[in-house]
């Protein structure tokens, strides 16, 4: 059950991670390029991936600083991805967070070279020059750029949305289903909650726990995006509703229909929760409310 402290919790590190890109997404880039940047990032978003890895670092009794670094380069990845996937050539959106997507405000050259810069200045975030390796040592560094790069690249998000896009059109089972949400929206997720416990102490079984958390839970997100796609309006998502039905795109509602597709969210959710149990870790109660608060979202 979500809580008032949760809440707040939720609050100040919105705030938090909402102050760190301000002011690591640079305004001064040139010709208009820090402006279409940080349009496609700033202001916006659930900021879920930030609020992963900061929890889960709390989970371990990481470095928060260093999780503040991992919150804002998993976000401008995620961001990033956004940015390209609306242009005309991919998904072909004008909407996203409520507002005319980047390609609609900043035209397409603008919006690629925006992403492109994003995707970057994300591992720039994760290996700071001003910082003596005391503070943030360069194994951390290395092992978070790793983590995010994997989750990011072939074998995760664009691998995913490369199958997105192969499949619009054609039938897909649940297994090719399931498979292409792991890649596109799983891997992300299931980092996010990696780079926090990489901050911190972390036996082996403690890993192998917190990721089959993330999995569980990034599977289940998608579900739950699939199934808002069709219940709610554009104007309570932030994008446009029921875009991938009219594109003829695979989801778990057009492979599943609606019932299972609530079922298997659900299901998923509890194995996320036991996975988590199975950590045995001291302080995992936001990383549970925020999995809650996935599975039961409306927007």
């Amino acid at each position: 059950m979500i809580t008032p402290a949760f809440d707040a919790w939720v609050r100040d590190e919105l705030v938090r991670v909402e102050q760190a890109l301000s002011r690591w997404v640079p305004a001064e880039a040139p010709a208009g390029l820090g402006e279409a940047m940080r349009y496609g990032v700033l202001d916006g978003g659930k900021r879920l991936r930030p609020l992963l890895v900061r929890a889960a670092c709390e989970a371990v009794a990481g470095d928060l600083a260093a999780a503040l670094r991992a919150a804002v380069a998993v976000e401008l990845i995620h961001a990033y991805s956004l940015v390209h996937d609306d242009m005309p050539c991919m998904d072909n959106d004008v909407l996203r967070r409520g507002k005319p997507t980047v390609h609609v405000q900043f035209g397409e050259a603008g919006a690629m070279l925006a992403g492109d810069a994003m995707q970057a200045l994300a591992f720039e975030v994760l290996t700071p020059e001003d910082l003596p390796d005391e503070v943030m040592a360069p194994q951390l560094q290395a092992r978070l750029c790793g983590l995010l790069a994997r989750a990011a690249g072939h074998a995760g998000m664009a691998g995913g949305q490369a199958i997105d896009l192969a499949a619009t059109g054609k039938p897909l089972d649940e297994a090719c289903l399931r498979d292409m949400h792991r890649r596109k929206t799983g891997a992300l997720l299931q980092a996010s909650v990696l780079m926090g416990a990489a901050t911190g102490p972390c036996d082996p079984a403690c890993w192998s726990a917190l990721s089959d958390f993330g999995a569980a839970l990034g599977l289940a997100f998608q579900i739950v995006d699939d199934i808002l796609d069709v219940t709610q309006a554009s104007d309570k998502l932030g994008k446009t509703a029921g875009k991938d039905l009219h594109a003829n795109k695979p989801t778990y509602v057009t492979v599943l229909g609606l019932p299972e597709a609530r079922r298997q969210a659900t299901a998923l959710h509890q194995q996320a929760l036991q996975a988590l149990a199975r950590g045995q870790l001291a302080d995992a109660g936001h990383l549970r409310l925020l999995a809650d608060m996935v599975v039961d979202r409306d927007s």
